[in-house]
């Protein structure tokens, strides 16, 4: 049987983490008992740099539950580096990553796990619809996805960070050294065999989401410049088209000027100055962007930084396992 860890990232999340632990360890359970994972299978939360008591909540639970481990970060590195943190730093035969407020159904893990016994080395968690969500937030991811399609960006529609990989994937994602990380992108590019679990996204339980309007769209936009030239080649665009009406403007002026003998129109000239200069400043901070992912990436500054890990005391966890053998018989 293979070893399997739950990476769950948290920040911020003492509200929801209880009730998370609480189903998450009855579903491990669950499955280890059903003999579909390794009995070393483990849940492993990444604390994010919380702010709230959410470590002190994975320290008290690791104390006393031999399935829990946690990783704490030394600040906030982000969603996809937290999730990275709990790949890397950790050996197991099979991943799963998933967000602590379990919106997305964690009783997937188990048809994943099938898909995975039947060869497949990735397993996307797709939603099936998306009524849980706001209109704006649906109307935006819905366009997000489809901007991303059409950039030629190879992303699993309706896909966030729900998903198994076995440890080869894991391994081969390791040789991505990029620093502007966009794993719904990275992984499809790893390529082997993959398959797609569906399943109903639910409401928040408690807690509130830590994705607001400015973090989802600066998501949106690393996620764009990261792995798609497109942007730059409509800067290009852009300047050709304008250079054409610029030409036809000046011919314009030329003839009004022997048919007159005065070039008129000089609030038109204004406007279309004032017009492609705007043009200009944002082609420019298009470009300065993929300019500055250029200066993060030759960096090469860490992923992330672990400040602490904590799991069940080893003695303890031979003790617990006795305890438990000796209930089954």
């Amino acid at each position: 049987m293979q070893k399997l860890l739950i990476v769950i990232p948290c920040y911020n999340e003492e509200e929801v983490l209880p009730s998370t632990i609480e189903r998450m360890d009855g579903l491990l359970r669950k499955i280890t008992e059903a003999k579909m994972a390794a009995s070393s299978s483990r849940l492993l939360f990444i604390d994010d740099g919380s702010t709230d008591k959410t470590w002190q909540i994975l320290q008290k639970t690791c104390k006393q539950n031999p399935l829990c481990e946690a990783l704490r970060l030394s600040r906030n590195f982000g969603h996809q580096g937290a999730i990275l943190a709990g790949m890397y730093a950790n050996d197991a035969d099979l991943y799963v990553t998933i967000d602590a407020d379990l919106q997305d159904d964690p009783e997937c893990i188990i048809e994943m796990l099938q898909k995975i016994h039947n060869g497949a080395e990735i397993v996307y968690g797709i939603r099936k619809e998306r009524s849980s969500d706001t209109w704006f937030k649906r109307v935006s991811a819905q366009l997000f996805y489809r901007l991303m399609l059409l950039l030629g960006v190879k992303i699993i529609y309706n896909h966030a960070d729900f998903r198994m990989m076995t440890r080869r994937v894991v391994e081969e994602l390791k040789k991505f050294p990029e620093r502007n990380l966009f794993l719904r992108a990275v992984v499809p590019l790893v390529g082997f065999r993959s398959d797609n679990v569906y399943y109903n996204r639910t409401p928040r339980t408690a807690g509130t989401t830590k994705y607001p309007l400015k973090k989802m769209l600066a998501f949106a936009w690393n996620g764009i410049s990261s792995f798609s030239i497109v942007p730059l080649r409509l800067v290009t665009f852009t300047g050709f088209l304008i250079s054409l009406l610029g030409a036809c403007f000046v011919l314009k002026i030329f003839l009004n000027y022997n048919a007159h003998g005065a070039v008129s129109g000089w609030a038109s000239t204004v406007t279309l100055i004032t017009l492609f200069s705007g043009v200009q400043m944002v082609s420019l901070g298009i470009i300065g962007e993929y300019i500055a992912k250029i200066f993060v990436e030759v960096k090469q500054r860490p992923l992330y930084i672990v400040d602490e890990k904590i799991a069940f005391p080893a003695h303890q966890a031979k003790t617990e396992r006795k305890r438990e053998q000796n209930k089954k018989q």
